[in-house]
């Protein structure tokens, strides 16, 4: 059984929610979203939804050029930002999708002692 089972995020999730509508309303850029997330956060559905903001990011090209594409990929935001909004955990077809990525996650983490030992541990025992 993973950590994310023996642990509530449903805090978590509901904030990570409320920066995803930041992005898609266009209150707040993806960059500054990705910088608020959860530090030191281990739920594999807000890391999914990590990377599923990279991956928007990443497809601004994409996304102006092929209209439909941004359509779609707009919806599949919004049902991350829903399905997060209820505390609830992602869809493991959409955490499987992103599992090859969790390493390089670049999630916030504390300056403090207890960040630097959580990367550290991180670091050492993947």
């Amino acid at each position: 059984m993973s950590k994310s089972k023996n642990i509530d995020f449903s805090a978590e999730r509901k904030f990570v929610s409320k920066l995803y509508i930041a992005v898609l309303t266009e209150k707040m850029s993806v960059r500054e979203a990705l910088l608020q997330f959860p530090k030191n956060c281990e739920d594999k559905s807000i890391i999914a939804a990590w990377h599923a903001l990279c991956h928007l990011e990443a497809d601004e090209d994409i996304r102006k050029k092929d209209e439909l594409y941004a359509k779609e990929q707009d919806e599949y935001i919004e049902y991350i930002a829903f399905t997060l909004d209820k505390g609830a955990e992602l869809a493991q077809n959409i955490i499987n999708s992103y599992l090859p990525y969790h390493d390089d996650a670049l999630t916030p983490s504390n300056n403090n002692v207890n960040g630097i030992i959580h990367q550290l541990k991180k670091f050492l025992c993947d």
